[in-house]
This record gives C-alpha cells, structure tokens and sequence, in this order.
C-alpha cells in the first residue's frame, strides 16, 4: 500500500522520500521512485555478457544510452561510498532513461542552461573530485579513459550540461505544485496508527547577534573601490574579470561573479530590488547588503529570469570596533542574567540580526523553513554551541566568522526542547505538510512520464527489453 512503500517509520524523512540511491551527483527526486498504488515486480536481473562490444541499448529522443553508462553509474556510485549491492542493471537504466527524457523535454521546451553555468558545475565538481585523486587532474583523466585534460573537460561538460537541464526540468514540473490544509489533513488521516512516523529529539533556538561596527571612513573606501571598478568597465574592462581579483563572494567570484535569478530566488530583498531595476548591459551604483557593498552587471533579461554578475566587497573591521562589539555584547547578557530584561525582549531592541530580530532571536531550520532543529541534523557548530546549555541558559559570548569572513558576536540560548514522539498533526503539522507535498510532487512527476512517454521517441533493444520497468519505457 501507498504509506507502507515511503516508509514513514524512518527517522530521516528526506531521505525516506527519495530514490535508493544517487546517481552521480543529482539531487533532485527520480520519478523511477514514483509511488503508485499497485505493487511492482523486482526488477529481472539481466545477465550481459561482458565481452560483448559497447553499443546502444536505449533511444530517447536525440539521446543515446551505451551499454558502458550503466557500469559507469556503478563505478560512480562507489566512488562516493554508495552501495550497489542492490540496484541491478535494469534499475540503473531506468534512471538514464529517466534522465534522457528529462533532458530531451528541456530541450523541447527552450530550457537554456549557459556555458556560464557549465563552467561553474565543472569547477565545483573537479573541486570535489581533485582532493580524491591526490590533486593530480591525470588520474581523472585516465578513469574516464580520455586522451587529455581538454578531451575530458569537453566530455564531461556535455554530461554536467545534460544533468543540469535534467535538473531544471524536473524543478520546472514540481515548481507549480502546491498542497492545501485539507490535502494535508486528508494525507495524515489516512496513515495506520501503528504506521506513524516518529520525529526525533528537537530544539528550539534563539540569538542575539552584535555586529561590530565600520567607520564611515572605511564604508566610503569600498565605495569608491567599486566606483573605480564601475569606471574600469565601462571604459572596456571584463566585469567577470574583475569579479575574479576583487569579489569577496566565494559562492561566485571564481565564476566571474555570475548568477541565474528570478523574483523568488532566495537572495536578500536590496540585492534583488537592484538585481531587477537595471537593464541588459547596465551597472549599478554601489549599494549595501548584510554582506557588505555590491555592484551589479545584468548580462541578460529572459522573461522573469535575470543573469547577472555581480561584486562584492565588505569594508574591513578594526580591532577597536570587534573589542567594542564584545563588550556591548557582555553588557546585553548582564541584563539578561539579572532578569533585568528577557532573551527575547534583548534580541528585539539590541539584536543587529533584522532576520531574527523582530520574532525574539528565534531561529528558522533553512532546510525546513520552521523553528525546529533536529538534533541528528543539525549544523555541527550549531550543535556544538547549543548542546550543553541548560533551559533558559544563556551562553558566552561567541564570536563567529562566516564564510565570507564577516565577524559577529553572539549570544545563544535553548527557547525549547521537544522530545522524541509519534507524529502529532497539530504538533507536527510542518512536518506532515512536507510529506504530503512530496507525495503529490510524485503523483505529478508521474502523470508526467505517463505523459511524455508517450509522444517521444523511445527504443530499447536487446535483453534490456525483457526488464520489468515502473515506467511504461517498453510502450506495452
């Protein structure tokens, strides 16, 4: 039955949601794990002769699938610690066929996915891949059987732009899916009691941050920095390049700067306000973010879809400025401790966090949008501040550096502790709305592959023909 087959007793419910395993590095659901209310046989097990020459096995589309693709996602799995002992060659091609189909339908609906983007999949995937090969780029050459750096930069950038429109069009599917209060009643009421899925261990937390303060000196040095480089470009200099030297964003800087954003991309409001004000080819004046001072080049406009470069740098924090932080810092938690004022109270009217500010320091999971923090998944410095505290506490002053280099002080206490239990709707209700939405995710990502089967061209030859699929592949 539908419940039984996501296993809702798991602790983990991301995971119990996804596929049984990953195929190189996609992140996004396979619809091969579609949940449907009739049970399917276990895949046959094909025996292949492994002499044979490599050759096509599947068509979908323009794509091409090899016989080697499917022992290239067993030695890819491997090599990031997954197990293989249960996925067989029939499973494996139903997720390339998966795959394939994805990309052939980004195609056909104009997905573009630029070389900006290639490029910035390559380096973060030879960043990951370089450390596992001792730094030497020839041994990831030499697995992929490739002749040279270049042959395999080549091969592999058709495979991570392939995976990419594989990516943007599932997210394109599910995107316009949303789930009402009484789905998700209606979802929860039809779990077995004996089925419910039990929530681990959680905390709530709050804090109160102190920002140390930048001279208006030191603001107006970055400004006239970026001015100058504003100057520099539109005199005819490469704004990617100068993104490269001067950006202190790591998220975008070894990149040339560059972002692919709509209006609903999680990026700070005065950084989108901006982003959406410029037209193609202009750049912005100087403006401030948290994270310190931007310029903006928009290199295109697509619809509601901008691509932009940007610059970032943060005016530098004396050593007079982070003392004078600290000690603002232990005055708050003074007050605090002598009850003269509450935690909450503290972080509405000292707190220099504007996103916890307002709600008493309170916290929000980004990985689940509430309050609630698993403590099995919780951020490991996080934990690492918060797990000795006692109710109420409040800890020491913490000084924090984030991966930009910005330094804060803080102050950290527990607001709650919920203890291990059986989901409770009312309790729970975040949680089991996530599940819904993921079961009716799957519903539509299913309607869709029974849709697009259908009108595209798809040929599976051999003895992968006699696999049993959960998609109709086979067009039986």
């Amino acid at each position: 039955m539908l419940l039984k087959k996501i296993q809702l007793k798991t602790i983990d419910f991301k995971v119990m949601l996804t596929m049984c395993f990953l195929f190189f590095f996609s992140s996004i659901i396979s619809a091969q794990e579609v949940i449907k209310d009739t049970v399917v046989e276990k895949p046959v097990q094909v025996s292949i002769d492994k002499k044979k020459i490599d050759g096509i096995i599947a068509n979908v589309g323009d794509y091409i699938i090899l016989d080697s693709d499917i022992d290239k996602g067993f030695v890819e799995i491997s090599a990031q610690g997954g197990s293989v002992n249960d996925i067989t060659r029939c499973q494996m091609l139903g997720k390339l066929l998966e795959d394939k189909l994805y990309a052939h339908q980004a195609i056909q609906d104009s997905i573009i996915v630029s070389d900006a983007e290639v490029k910035s999949l390559m380096d973060d995937r030879l960043n990951y891949m370089l450390p596992q090969a001792g730094g030497d780029i020839n041994k990831i050459v030499a697995f992929y059987k490739k002749s040279s750096v270049e042959e395999f930069k080549t091969y592999f950038a058709d495979i991570l732009k392939e995976q990419k429109l594989s990516a943007e069009m599932q997210k394109k599917i599910v995107d316009g899916v949303e789930i009402t209060p009484e789905e998700v009643r209606n979802f929860f009421k039809k779990i077995p009691k004996d089925e419910l899925p039990t929530f681990g261990a959680e905390m709530e937390v709050a804090q109160i941050v102190v920002e140390p303060k930048v001279s208006a000196a030191d603001k107006e040095k970055v400004i006239d920095r970026l001015k100058s480089i504003k100057k520099d470009v539109l005199e005819g200099s490469s704004f990617a390049t100068k993104a490269v030297l001067y950006s202190q964003d790591p998220g975008s800087s070894p990149n040339g700067g560059y972002y692919k954003m709509t209006r609903k991309t999680p990026f700070v409001k005065e950084f989108k306000d901006v982003a959406f004000s410029l037209a193609e080819g202009e750049v912005s004046e100087p403006f401030e973010t948290t994270f310190g001072y931007h310029i903006i080049m928009v290199d295109k406009i697509k619809g509601q879809e901008v691509e932009l470069r940007h610059i970032l740098i943060s005016p530098t924090v004396s050593e007079d400025a982070l003392k004078e932080a600290k000690d603002r810092i232990i005055n708050i938690r003074k007050k605090i401790e002598s009850k003269e004022i509450s935690f909450a109270d503290a972080a509405r009217t000292e707190s220099d966090e504007k996103q916890t500010r307002a709600n008493g320091g309170t916290l929000v999971n980004p990985n689940t949008q509430d309050t609630r923090f698993e403590l099995t998944k919780m951020d490991p410095t996080l934990y690492s501040q918060v797990s000795n505290l006692k109710d109420n506490e409040v800890s020491q002053p913490l000084l924090n550096t984030d991966d930009k280099g910005k330094k804060t002080y803080k102050l950290i206490t527990v607001t709650n502790r919920i203890d291990s239990h059986v989901a409770d709707y009312a309790q729970d209700y975040t949680k089991i709305k996530e599940l819904a939405l993921k079961e009716k995710q799957f519903n539509t990502i299913g309607k869709w592959f029974d849709t697009k089967i259908k009108d595209t061209y798809i040929k599976i030859i051999g003895e992968y023909r006699d696999c049993t699929f959960t998609n109709n592949w086979l067009k039986k």
